[in-house]
């Protein structure tokens, strides 16, 4: 007889990567899970937990972990990658081998890639040339999946095959899956919110108050969106649960690595320090001069980002920057609705503005 089961791989052993593989698995797929480390296979497949990610969490037991990548990879429909952005581009070339056209490939990973600034999705089409590509991404802490909380992420792609497949795969009564076409707004709201988490994560080590948290918040938000869409995304995506969604919880919650690194800076260590403390992979500490760097050359207003550069990695004090932020000048609101410009040209129309 031959098994009729949606048939998964997953590509990566951390925390996201072992969430999503068991949800698959509640959901009747067949699942097979790479990863490199044996000791961690053998826990995997004999002990059904990652004691290194998620130790209090009883995977699937369907779930086979192997080191054998063409195992893995063989017959399966749906390939979700969730490995992290520094080694993503090698392990696509090592599974390349073994990959069809026909398969959906779906990264998980939330980061960026300085060799022309490229997002995991774009790196899969370069890497296969494959029509069905898709990104996941939404305010979703593997460890509140692992425990079940109700939880929400987006399937954004090109293809409405794979929206619908990845629907299916992961869809239960704990973990929902939105659909959006928007593939490349979805990945960069994921990858920039990381950036704004760091810069919470400070102020809340500061002691900074709710007034401040909801104005970095809907500050980042706004740059966030004007770096995606001069970038060619859709502003509309930035309502939704791969824009707001996921920088409300990153930027609220200690579960969050990039929130943990920001905290340990504003305890005044450093960011050798705080990421020695963290011991997982922070996407963001990269990704801000990775976007530091793209908003100078593109000439995209990115005070907050330029702000945290500064804190990270020139030593200048958190709150010194936070002052200096609030002393720059004031613009628009919403810019869809009233452009920086616009503001900018009523207040040279005040009374002595040229004298100033």
């Amino acid at each position: 007889m031959t098994d009729e089961r949606l048939q998964v791989a997953v590509l990566g052993g951390g925390s996201f990567g072992t969430a999503i593989a068991s949800i698959a698995a509640d959901n009747g797929a067949r699942v097979r899970q790479w990863l490199r480390d044996p000791a961690l296979i053998e826990q995997i497949n004999g002990e059904h937990r990652n004691p290194r990610y998620l130790p209090n969490y009883a995977i699937n037991p369907s779930v086979v972990a192997s080191d054998d990548m063409r195992a893995v990879l063989q017959d399966a429909e749906v390939v979700f990658i969730a490995i992290p952005s520094s080694a993503f581009s090698a392990v696509v070339r090592q599974a390349r081998a073994w990959l069809k056209p026909s398969q959906i490939l779906v990264s998980t990973t939330k980061g960026i890639r300085e060799e022309g600034f490229k997002l995991m999705s774009q790196i899969l089409e370069e890497e296969t040339g494959f029509p069905h590509i898709g990104v996941l991404s939404g305010p979703n802490l593997a460890s509140e999946i692992a425990d079940k909380h109700l939880t929400a992420t987006v399937i954004a792609s090109d293809d409405p095959y794979t929206r619908a497949r990845v629907q299916s795969a992961l869809g239960c009564d704990y973990f929902r899956v939105y659909a959006s076409n928007d593939r490349y707004g979805v990945e960069l709201g994921g990858a920039l919110k990381n950036i704004y988490a760091i810069a919470a994560g400070m102020a809340a080590a500061l002691g900074m108050g709710e007034n401040t948290r909801s104005m970095l918040m809907t500050r980042a938000l706004a740059e966030m969106s004007r770096f995606a869409v001069a970038l060619g995304a859709n502003p509309l995506t930035f309502i939704g649960l791969a824009g707001v969604g996921d920088l409300i919880v990153t930027c609220s919650s200690k579960l969050s690595r990039n929130y943990r690194v920001g905290y340990a800076l504003g305890e005044n260590k450093t960011l050798e320090e705080a990421i020695e403390s963290l011991g997982q992979v922070a996407e963001g500490v990269n990704t801000v001069s990775l976007v530091r760097e793209k908003a100078r050359r593109e000439d995209i207003y990115m005070p907050l980002a330029e702000g945290l550069y500064q804190v990270l990695f020139n030593g200048v004090p958190a709150r010194q920057m936070a002052q200096m932020l609030m002393q720059q000048e004031q613009s628009s609101d919403v810019e869809f609705v009233l452009p920086r410009q616009d503001v900018f040209e009523a207040r040279r129309m005040e009374p002595g503005a040229e004298e100033t």
